[in-house]
Formats: C-alpha cells, sequence, structure tokens
C-alpha cells in the first residue's frame, strides 16, 4: 500500500515511523511514498481512553481494521440499522486511518458519517448527540508523542465507552480472523459513507455555554496555542468571530509536533509563555490558552508566562461557575485530582463525587444532572448542559470569560480562592519510565496497604485506582499506572510546593527500594 502525504510536512511522517520502527515491522520512507510491510495483528487493548499503539508496530492498517470490525459488530449486535461517525486529529496518516475504518464499517452494514477534516474529540461528541447515532470511532492519539496513534470509541451518549463495552470490543477482536481490506470510496457513494461537517454546529453549542458578551467588553488580549493540533481553527475562530483580540501559533499541520509531542505541558508551553510575556512587555495584559492534539484537553498561562496547574484552573472555573450561573450542583474529580475542588465545594455546601482517573466515569455524572463541572488533574474538564467528554476549547473559553468578568491574572484569582477556602493546595504530578522489570516489582508493592510512609503514620488508603495514602495533615500520595502510556504515574498534594516535592521525591525512593 502506498499513501502520498498531501500536507507539505507530511514527508517527515517517515520520520514518525522511524521512530516507531521494531524488528520486522518496519515503515520504509523514500521521498514522500510511504510503504506498510505486511505485519501480523497484535491484540486489541483499550486502555484509559482507547487503544493507543506505536505506529508501525502494534497500530497498523491490519490491527485498525481488526478494531473496527469488532465495533462494528458490537454495534450491530445492538441495533438493527446503526450509524458511527468517524473522525481523525491531524497525526500521521490519520486521514487513511480513518478512510479504512470507515470503509470496513461499510461493508459491515453500519452507516457511516466521515467527519470533514480534522475534528477535535468534544465536537464529535457534540455531533454524535446532535444526530443521534450510535457512537463514533475517532482517530487520536490525544497527547501522546508523534509515535503513537490511537482509536477511540464513544458510545451513543457521547461519552468514552466504558469498561464493560470495551470489554466485549476486545473479546470480538480476539475471536475474529484478519479483515482483508475493503473497497474505500468518496464520501456521497452508494456504500453508505456521508461526509459531514462539525464545526459550526459544536461552535453553535458553545455559544449557548459561554457568554461572549462579557468577553467583548474586557480589555484582554489572549494568546492560542494549537500545538499543531486540531484545535486551530476552532478556538481561534470563535474568538475572533465573536470580537475577541486573540493572537494564534502553532495552527499548522506538523505531524512531528516539533519533536515533543501535542501535550499540553509547561515544557511543551514555553514558545506560548514566551509569546504571552512579549505582549504583556508590549502593553497589553494577555493570557495564555492551549489545546492539545485533540483539543479535548486544556493549558493556561498567567500574564507573566508562568504555567497554571489544570488543577487548580479546575477550582477557579467551578467556584466561577457556581457563583455566576447559580448551578447548586457537586463536582465530580478523578482520585488523582485536586483536592481543592473539595474545599471549593464544601464553601457552598455541595458534594463531592470521586471516580478512578478516565473520564468515562465522570461522564456518568454529568448525564445525571448531579455536577456543575467535572474534570481530571490531566487538563479534562465539561461541564453543566454540555458534552460528557473532555473539552480543552471549552475549558479555555470559560477562562477567558472568567477573566474578563473578575478582571485579575490566575495568580490573584487563586491567592483569592485560598483566600475564600482557608487553606492553600500544591498539587504535583510525576511520570517514571521504568524498565519492565522495575515496572512489575513496583506494582506489585503497590497491592500492599501500608500503615506508614517513610515514617509518616497513614491516616487512610483509598483504592479506587492505584494506592492512595492519605496523612493527617491533609497532604496525600498517589501511583498508579498509566493507562495510557508505559510509565508509572506519582501524583501529591500538600499544603505548600515544597512539601508536595518532598512526598515526590519520597514516592520515588520508595518505589525505587
Amino acid at each position: 500500500m502506498h499513501l502520498i502525504g498531501k500536507d507539505p510536512r507530511s514527508c517527515d511522517g517517515a520520520t514518525v515511523a522511524t521512530r516507531a520502527r521494531s524488528g520486522n515491522r518496519a515503515l520504509r520512507a523514500a521521498g514522500a511514498d510511504i510503504e506498510y510491510e505486511p505485519v501480523g495483528t497484535a491484540p486489541i487493548k483499550f486502555g484509559t481512553s482507547g487503544w493507543r499503539a506505536v505506529i508501525a508496530d502494534e497500530f497498523t492498517f491490519a490491527n485498525v481494521r481488526l478494531a473496527t470490525a469488532a465495533v462494528a459488530d458490537h454495534v450491530l449486535a445492538n441495533t438493527e440499522q446503526p450509524i458511527l461517525l468517524v473522525g481523525c486529529d491531524p497525526r500521521f496518516d490519520s486521514e487513511a486511518f480513518a478512510a479504512e475504518a470507515a470503509a470496513v464499517l461499510s461493508a459491515r452494514g453500519v452507516r457511516v458519517l466521515l467527519c470533514e477534516g480534522f475534528t477535535p474529540t468534544p465536537a464529535i461528541a457534540c455531533e454524535i448527540l446532535r444526530r443521534q447515532a450510535d457512537g463514533a470511532i475517532n482517530f487520536t492519539a490525544s497527547h501522546n508523542p508523534a509515535e503513537y496513534h490511537g482509536l477511540k470509541f464513544s458510545g451513543a451518549d457521547g461519552a468514552p465507552a466504558m469498561p464493560e463495552v470495551t470489554r466485549d470490543i476486545e473479546a470480538r477482536a480476539a475471536r475474529m480472523a484478519p479483515v482483508a481490506p475493503a473497497d474505500v470510496h468518496r464520501p456521497g457513494g452508494r456504500n453508505g459513507i456521508e461526509q459531514v461537517q462539525c464545526r459550526e454546529p459544536y461552535l453553535a453549542r458553545l455559544r449557548r455555554v459561554v457568554r461572549f458578551s462579557l468577553l467583548r467588553k474586557a480589555k484582554h488580549a489572549f494568546v492560542y496555542d494549537a500545538l499543531h493540533g486540531c484545535g486551530a481553527g476552532y478556538l481561534d475562530h470563535v474568538l475572533k468571530d465573536e470580537g475577541v483580540e486573540v493572537t494564534a501559533i502553532r495552527t499548522e499541520r506538523d505531524v512531528l509536533f516539533d519533536g515533543t509531542g501535542p501535550d499540553v505541558s509547561a515544557e511543551n508551553l514555553r514558545p506560548l509563555s514566551e509569546a504571552v510575556r512579549e505582549r504583556t512587555r508590549g502593553g497589553t495584559t494577555a493570557t495564555g490558552l492551549a489545546t492539545d492534539g485533540d483539543a479535548d484537553r486544556f493549558g493556561i498561562v498567567d500574564s507573566d508566562g508562568s504555567f497554571v496547574s489544570p488543577n487548580h484552573i479546575l477550582a477557579l472555573v467551578y467556584d466561577y461557575l457556581v457563583e455566576t450561573r447559580g448551578w447548586k450542583l457537586g463536582v465530580a474529580r478523578s482520585v488523582a485530582t485536586s483536592h481543592l475542588l473539595d474545599a471549593v465545594a464544601r464553601v457552598y455546601g455541595l458534594p463531592v463525587y470521586e471516580t478512578p482517573v478516565g473520564f468515562k466515569y465522570i461522564g456518568e455524572y454529568l448525564r445525571q444532572e448531579k455536577i456543575a463541572l467535572g474534570g481530571e488533574e490531566s487538563a479534562g474538564l465539561t461541564v453543566y448542559g454540555h458534552v460528557p467528554e473532555k473539552d480543552g476549547i471549552l475549558a479555555c473559553l470559560l477562562v477567558t470569560e472568567m477573566t474578563a468578568v473578575r478582571r485579575a491574572t490566575m495568580g490573584e484569582q487563586l491567592r483569592a480562592l485560598f483566600k475564600k477556602v482557608g487553606a492553600e493546595f500544591w498539587p504535583l504530578r510525576a511520570n517514571l519510565h521504568l524498565t519492565a522489570e522495575a515496572q512489575a516489582r513496583a506494582l506489585e508493592r503497590l497491592r500492599t496497604d501500608p500503615r506508614e510512609f517513610v515514617g509518616r503514620p497513614v491516616s487512610r488508603v483509598d483504592r479506587t485506582d492505584g494506592l492512595k495514602m492519605a496523612f493527617a495533615d491533609g497532604s496525600w500520595i498517589l501511583m498508579r499506572a498509566s493507562g495510557t502510556e508505559p510509565i508509572l504515574r506519582v501524583y501529591t498534594e500538600a499544603g505548600t510546593l515544597d512539601a508536595a516535592r518532598q512526598l515526590q521525591a519520597a514516592a520515588e525512593s520508595w518505589i525505587a527500594s
């Protein structure tokens, strides 16, 4: 199979494959012609947010056909004439994977709505609900490095599929023989593939949630970093259309993502920080906004160029929504997310719902209309009246509204919130890249329930997801294996940043020992 890249930088896609090469699972590149060697299939395993794997290793066309066929059989077992959307982000060969999946679905009797262009994950969720479709297959590896790709399945409710659904898909794929390539027809043909445009309906939904009239009155500028992801043409477009001053950077496609990946981390957002500082030096107060590869996660940079923790943004936005919208609803957060949200909820006498890591669990509470906001420390957020899926674009828009109304920097707002709740909360996360043997030893140790941790009595052990230990002073530590990458994650929170760092260092020593 030969695929000719359409993007000016698609020749660099060969570099993605070179980085991903493993044994005889190779991808050869010569000029713009990319040739895949025939490979066998590998088990399809869904993690926290879909099936993700290295391109040309496990993420191959053969495996994509297998996973897609398993999804098709799953929906056909529950619906006579199912309708599925198929979308993708700007990663290497995304369009080809989406076209292959669309052809497989259509060949198995599923009506396919193929999203036009690179489409954010929240826009696909919105379109599922608007069209009353039976779900969607989205080709994205979200924030993962460039050598990864992924397949995410969402159900008819617009939320990521729950574990019982993905287990059924995995089981079907495991029993299935290799799936031959299907004929790929152009959208609009007789094979049931229809091309659909998701942007305008999605932006119309955002306009019902965000108070743009308040934004237009603010004398504030924003810099948006698309990180070469599919938020470009969405967030910057709607802000400009609503008369808000915004400058956009890194909006062009780059399948290597500047060599760093499309994660909304402090390190990756250094260009955004510098752009914000430049605007501030020019006499205009600015705030930095960012979205990851599929625009379901957010990143915020304050007017001085400093990165603001997603945990702190979640608490600020929750407080702002309860205060301004009058939503007397609780908050749902993952077990790894800051307890500052709990402190805000206590101020208003509202409930807190703790979930395992994975936004699919938070979506349940949104559908039940129990929460004003659902969030994860990994920069995922949604709110009452919106889709049960992470939405980085919405998060950035709510930050712009909050900034305009409160007329204060993120740092100023955070200090005011600490004063309001009567305590400070400083969360940290570390990603430990361990050998397979070391990770196996660490996971075995995490199965024990320690009574003390590096000399400190443990007041409570939480097994919601991994091992979480809480201490008498309100600080805590969580250790768990990532569901999207081969790493061990360590989360800590304490009343000062130094105390959180000390806990983090103690955890790393504990794991190493």
